[in-house]
Formats: structure tokens, C-alpha cells, sequence
């Protein structure tokens, strides 16, 4: 049995927060600790709560560090303080319920940091009204041939056609191959029409950039060096790593908020648990408006319908 260090307690927004044997290695490769995970996300916290608050959230776990077995987990785990917050979703295809981690303050991070949690994946509905979306999610997802070059030439594409629908995106890094770019909307549709306004925003990039990109539905069917525009990713119960989420790497990358000049010439590895610290103090949360600028799909809607009308069906999840 691998040796234990001293619990450590730690004073998180008016809380103490226990964290048991912060010296075991969570990232093998650079040795990087649980107590250096919590670090990280102590000094990203207003980004990180931004990011996850009032939302049910999956986490990702790591009990061995990245050298162990991963769980995604629900549900809260057991033992949690009485002043954790959570959220109930159903799961119909199941009938059955979780209470899942709802952050309202830096606290609740933290503690979900002590129980191994490395990435934080939330919906994109929050607690007052779980069914309706307030964030449309633009997934740009290389697949296995694609160059990042390919991303970034979608990335200003995607803005190009937000900027006409007068909506603000806010993009960031995946932590991974691609880049994300959130939309806050009124939630005032359900997931089905949002995914069906995401899939009609999608098909437009397309449409103005079919050399790079594809939104063919099945992964067998897509050419391996264009770019996929995931849609998918905004229907119920589907997550991705937040803003500011450390990913479950050797190189411990980060999903990471920046600007769209940024996009031209970003390199995610470089957006590290060990490099964004330092970004963040300089630069504060560039996701930090994302509230104040809320669109309504309706466009995109009657985009959905015209591209119904013309054939072109919306494929099942």
C-alpha cells in the first residue's frame, strides 16, 4: 500500500475543506500532486465557479491519480458535508434520479477536488430550470487526420457567422484537440430545439467552409482530416469539460477561455495546470462577461426549419 501524507485543512470562502494525503501524485509524468491540483483550482476560482454555477455537474475522478482507474460520477459521493449543494436530474431512458454536484462557491470545488476530482463536466441548464438550456455549445472537433491549422481557419468561420447573427461567442481551448465556443441563450427552448438550432448553425459552417468541415452524423462516414462540428453535444445529459477544467492528461492541459485574435494562433498545450495560473492573474476571467450577452436562437430556429423543409433531416441521438 502506497505510503499516505498528513491531511492538510484549508479555508475555502468561509469553509474548511479537509484534503487527505495531498502529496499523492496525481500526473505521473511531472509529478504533480492532489495538493497541486487544488492549488490550480484555488487560483482560477471565480472562473471556475462562473463556470459551473447553479449547474448539475458530472465528475470526472481519478481515486489513484492518472495512473488508476477513472470514474465518472453522478452522483455525489457519500460522506459529503451538509453545506455541499446539489441538484436532482432525471434520467428517463433509465427511470432513474441523481443529485448531482451543483457549485454555487469555491468551496464546493475544492471538496470535490479532496474526493479526486480532476475534470469538471456540467450541463448546460442550471438548477431553476434543468430542461432548459441557457448555453448553446459550438463543439469544433478534429477528427484523427484534421490539423489544428483546420481548426483554427473553422474557429474564424464560426465566428464570422455569429457575428451576422449578432451572438457573442466566448471560445476556448478543449483541453484536448479542438475548441469550444459558448453562446449564452435565454432558456426558453428545451434541449430538442436547441440541438436542432445548433445542428442548422452547424450545417451554415459548412456550407461556407465544405472543404474543412463535416456534419455527418456517423463517425465511420466522416472524412478523417476535416472537422467536425458537434452538435450532439447540446442534447440532454450530454457534458464537456468547463472553462477552466484541468483535463485528465499527463500534461495536465486545461480547457481554457480566449480571445478570438488568440484563436489564430493558440497552442493548447501550451494551456497547462502549470501555465494557466499565471494567464489567469494577468488577464482575470475572459469569460467573465458571458452573462451579460444573452441571444435568443429564434434565427437559428427558422434556419432549422428552412433546412427541414429543403430535405435535410435532423439525425437521432
Amino acid at each position: 500500500m502506497a505510503a499516505t501524507s498528513p491531511a492538510i485543512e484549508l479555508e475555502v470562502s468561509g469553509r474548511t475543506v479537509r484534503v487527505s494525503n495531498p502529496d499523492r501524485v496525481y500526473f505521473p509524468a511531472s509529478g504533480a500532486t492532489k495538493r497541486d491540483l487544488v492549488e490550480y483550482y484555488l487560483s482560477v476560482g471565480d472562473g471556475i465557479v462562473r463556470a459551473l454555477r447553479e449547474r448539475p455537474c458530472m465528475m470526472h475522478r481519478f481515486p489513484d491519480g492518472l495512473a488508476g482507474e477513472k470514474v465518472h460520477q453522478k452522483r455525489l459521493p457519500k460522506g459529503a458535508p451538509d453545506w455541499m449543494e446539489t441538484v436532482r436530474v432525471t434520467f428517463p431512458r433509465y427511470n432513474r434520479t441523481a443529485d448531482e454536484l451543483c457549485v454555487t462557491e469555491l468551496a464546493h470545488v475544492i471538496w470535490a477536488v479532496q474526493m479526486s476530482t480532476v475534470e469538471f463536466h456540467p450541463w448546460n441548464s442550471r438548477r431553476a430550470d434543468v430542461e432548459s438550456p441557457d448555453e448553446w455549445r459550438i463543439d469544433l472537433d478534429p477528427m484523427p487526420d484534421c490539423s489544428f491549422d483546420r481548426v483554427r481557419r473553422v474557429a474564424a468561420v464560426t465566428r464570422e457567422v455569429l457575428d451576422e447573427l449578432g451572438a457573442v461567442g466566448w471560445p476556448k481551448t478543449s483541453g484536448g484537440n479542438g475548441l469550444h465556443v459558448y453562446v449564452r441563450i435565454a432558456p426558453e427552448q428545451g434541449f430538442a430545439d436547441v440541438r436542432r438550432a445548433a445542428l442548422a448553425f452547424a450545417r451554415e459552417v459548412e456550407r461556407r467552409a465544405p472543404d474543412d468541415v463535416t456534419t455527418t452524423w456517423w463517425r465511420k462516414d466522416r472524412d478523417p482530416t476535416k472537422l467536425f462540428v458537434d452538435y450532439n453535444q447540446n442534447a440532454r445529459d450530454h457534458t464537456i469539460a468547463s472553462a477552466y477544467s484541468v483535463r485528465g492528461n499527463q500534461d495536465a492541459t486545461v480547457s481554457t477561455p480566449i480571445t478570438w485574435d488568440e484563436s489564430a494562433d493558440v497552442e493548447p498545450r501550451d494551456l497547462t495546470m502549470y501555465t494557466v495560473p499565471s494567464r489567469f492573474a494577468d488577464l482575470g476571467d475572459l469569460h467573465a462577461g458571458i452573462d451579460d450577452a444573452v441571444y435568443s436562437i429564434a434565427p437559428l430556429i427558422e434556419w432549422a426549419e428552412r433546412d427541414e423543409r429543403a430535405g435535410l433531416t435532423e439525425p437521432e441521438e
